[in-house]
């Protein structure tokens, strides 16, 4: 059953709540390939028994953070993970996949010229399941970060007291009340399933993009994002622009 979509009243609109993995830079994919020594090192002290490829695990956690993806994969081995463990294997997969995305992504005038524009007219924030500190690094070598004061970068990670992952709606009940405003001044822009159920829950109003994903899944993406309740989709932050303009 698809989640009835939150409307969107351009006219109303103060703010964008962009996502950043996926959405502002294609970084899924080349973190996911960093990414997947440290997983597999993880889930072989679980017992799985064999290694899965980036790809595979990709398809097994998109839109959540690695802390969310380990606790996940965890209690699919029956296994309950000490505070001070989960910790040190998410301060590694930190490490090594940001230290990867600062040489693989580049700025993008796709992205930033819109982005651009857009902020002329509204406030940006960066609402994120990843760390700060890898959002930060993205952001810095995109040329993006004079768009997103660091005020206005909210992290599901760091943020919150508690650190979640999306789908969990907690990092942008945060966000907005933070930045202190309501979902119809607000709207969410978003790539993946989990990125616009958390979104959506929290009642944001939610635009999906499929800009950087892959020819081969963009129709089943789109369907996801609708099913999620994304009011519609979209190919580009240019058609975001004109879509707010």
């Amino acid at each position: 059953m698809s989640t009835r979509p939150v409307p969107l009243e351009p006219a109303r609109i103060t703010t964008l709540l962009c996502d950043a993995d996926g959405t502002m830079f294609p970084s899924e994919e080349p973190a996911y390939a960093a990414s997947a020594d440290v997983t597999n090192r993880f889930l072989a002290e679980l017992g799985a028994e064999r290694p899965f490829s980036p790809q595979e695990l990709q398809g097994m956690t998109n839109g959540k953070n690695f802390r969310a993806a380990a606790q996940e994969l965890a209690r699919g081995y029956g296994r309950d993970l000490g505070a001070a463990d989960l910790d040190a294997w998410v301060e590694e997969e930190k490490d090594v996949v940001t230290a990867h995305l600062r040489t693989v992504l580049r700025p993008d005038p796709a992205v930033r010229d819109p982005l651009v524009a857009l902020s002329r007219r509204f406030s940006l924030a960066a609402v994120t399941s990843s760390a700060t500190s890898r959002l930060g690094a993205c952001l810095d070598v995109t040329d993006l970060a004079e768009l997103f004061d660091p005020a206005r970068r909210f992290s599901a990670e760091d943020s919150l007291d508690v650190p979640t992952s999306k789908p969990d709606p907690a990092v942008y009940a945060f966000a907005g009340k933070e930045l202190g405003v309501t979902p119809d001044e607000a709207v969410a822009v978003e790539d993946s399933l989990n990125g616009a159920l958390s979104a959506v829950a929290a009642g944001f109003p939610t635009i999906g993009t499929v800009q950087f994903v892959a020819e081969a899944e963009r129709d089943a993406r789109r369907e996801a994002l609708r099913e999620a309740g994304v009011v519609v989709v979209v190919s580009s932050w240019a058609e975001i622009a004109d879509l707010l303009g």
